[in-house]
Formats: structure tokens, C-alpha cells, sequence
């Protein structure tokens, strides 16, 4: 399952110099590189460094490179590594973090939820979660991600936690419901089963896709991710303390791909939807403009 964090940065973004390799690889035509790097230097840093980790925790559940132990043995070293830079130790591969952890008082429950929600992936796969439980993972591969991000745009941390919760699960959920079928081939399903059961639909990956009954159950879940959206939205309008371009790009560019799906219906056979880059670029020069 791709996270939503995955796609913020380009895959070449790295934890040293990031700007530097963000320019050699062409990354700067991705429309999130460019509304990152309207940030202050310190601010812009931070957050290649918060994307970086979450890039390479994310490769390691959801690439399925080596084997499941190997996979394993790679994200309990990067737990390994988040504590030993907390305790204030040799910390490996988790070195490029001290200066943001430092600077902007970033949480390490937050690092751990990160990897805590990969490990769900490599224990499963996950097929048919109860509600709780994809909950949980939104919350651990997204909504943690916005936690660590509004403590570096410099937000008050009640209000950003806020909207970390809510927009965190926007976006997961829509990337849960863009990428059905991509995860069926790899043997998961991120639906949660309450709602397929309340519908009838057996819980088998191979026959769950093609149900018509699958749409009514899929717009449900839109409609909560609407629901985050709305409340991300509130929270954006207000106008609290701190730099809001980058949260208030995302909540565009992902509810935009929501009401594309909403539009085409999630009936077989579907036409995977995409961001529309022009339109991302678009949607970022009016925010610089407005914000």
C-alpha cells in the first residue's frame, strides 16, 4: 500500500543535501517539491528530512524486496536507530534526523508510529481490517507523518495535531480507494470489513473487486474522507499560526482525486485516477497568492 507520504517527494530526494539531489534527478517539475521548497530554509530542510525517512521505512514494507524476515530485521534496525538518537547515542542510519529532532522539538512516539504502521503491512498482508484496526493504520503511516509536519510549519500543537488527525486519514483513505486494485494483486485489501459484510459481499480478495455491490460501500468511505477533508478545511480557513501551503496543496491535489473517483463510481472496470499536475501547479500559485 502506498502511504500518502510516499508521494510527496520524488523517489531520488535524499536524506543528505536533499535539495542538491532533488535538483540533479529533475525533481524539481514535481509540483510538492516546488510547494516544499516555498518554505524557509530550515522549515524546507526538515520536511525533505521527515519524507526521506518516511520514503525509506515505506520502501521496505511496500516494495517487497528480500524476504519477510529480512524486511523486518530493516525496520526493527530503523527503531533501533530513532531510539539511540533520542537516548542520544550512535544512531546509523538515522543520523540526518538529529538536526530537525533538535530544532523543531519533534516527537520519537511519532518516528515509531511511522514504522509501528509499516510493521502492520510486513506482518499481513492486511485484507479486510475491522474499522478499528484501519483506524490505527491511518494513523500510523499518515496522520503521524502530519504530526512530525505541523511541529515544523511552526503550528500551535493542539491545532496542528488536530488537523494532522483529519487530514491524515483524508488522504489515506483516498489513497485507499484509488489503489484497490493494485493491492488486490499483491494479496491486500485495506477495506475495512464492517461495511463489506453489512453489504453481503464475501471477504475474498478475488471476488470483492468485481461485486457491484462495491460501489455503495466504497462512496460510504468517501464520504467520510470528505468528512476529514471538511475538517482539515475548517482548520485551514481559520488561519492558525504557522505555514499552511503545503498542508492546504495536499488537501487540494487528494480531495480533488476524491471527487474524480466520486465521479467515475467504483464499479468494474475501473480507470485508476491521477493528479493533474498542470492543475497542481495551478492550485499552488493561487495559494502563494492568497495565503
Amino acid at each position: 500500500m502506498t502511504s500518502a507520504t510516499k508521494e510527496i517527494l520524488p523517489a531520488n530526494v535524499s536524506e543528505t543535501s536533499s535539495e542538491m539531489q532533488a535538483s540533479s534527478s529533475g525533481a524539481k517539475s514535481s509540483s510538492f517539491y516546488i510547494g516544499m521548497r516555498v518554505l524557509p530554509p530550515a522549515e524546507r530542510e526538515a520536511m525533505y528530512a521527515i519524507y526521506s525517512f518516511c520514503r525509506q521505512v515505506d520502501d521496505i514494507a511496500d516494495d517487497l524486496e528480500g524476504s519477510q524476515d529480512e524486511r523486518k530485521q530493516a525496520l526493527e534496525q530503523w527503531r533501533h536507530d530513532i531510539n539511540a538518537l533520542y537516548a542520544g547515542e550512535p544512531c546509523g542510519q538515522a543520523a540526518f534526523l538529529k538536526e530537525p529532532v533538535a530544532h523543531f522539538h519533534l516527537k520519537q512516539d511519532d518516528f515509531i508510529a511511522v514504522i509501528d504502521g509499516m510493521a502492520m503491512d510486513l506482518n499481513g498482508p492486511i485484507v479486510f481490517p475491522d474499522e478499528a484496526t484501519l483506524d490505527l493504520y491511518c494513523d500510523r503511516v499518515a496522520s503521524a507523518v502530519g504530526r512530525l509536519s505541523v511541529y515544523v510549519f511552526g503550528m500551535n500543537p493542539d491545532i496542528g495535531e488536530t488537523l494532522a488527525y483529519h487530514l491524515g486519514r483524508a488522504l489515506q483513505l483516498t489513497n485507499i480507494l484509488r489503489d484497490i486494485d493494485e493491492d488486490a494483486e499483491i494479496g491486500r485489501c485495506y477495506l475495512p470489513r464492517e461495511p463489506l459484510e453489512k453489504a453481503g459481499i464475501p471477504l475474498d480478495v478475488s471476488k470483492v473487486l468485481s461485486d457491484p455491490r462495491l460501489d455503495k460501500v466504497c462512496r460510504d468511505i468517501a464520504w467520510q474522507a470528505e468528512g476529514h477533508y471538511a475538517a482539515s478545511d475548517h482548520i485551514i480557513h481559520g488561519r492558525p499560526k504557522g505555514h499552511l501551503i503545503a498542508p492546504r496543496l495536499m488537501a487540494a491535489a487528494y480531495s480533488a482525486l476524491l471527487r474524480k473517483m466520486l465521479a467515475q463510481g467504483w464499479k468494474s472496470p475501473r480507470k485508476k485516477v491521477k493528479h493533474n499536475k498542470l492543475a497542481l501547479l495551478w492550485t499552488l500559485l493561487r495559494l502563494k497568492v492568497t495565503s
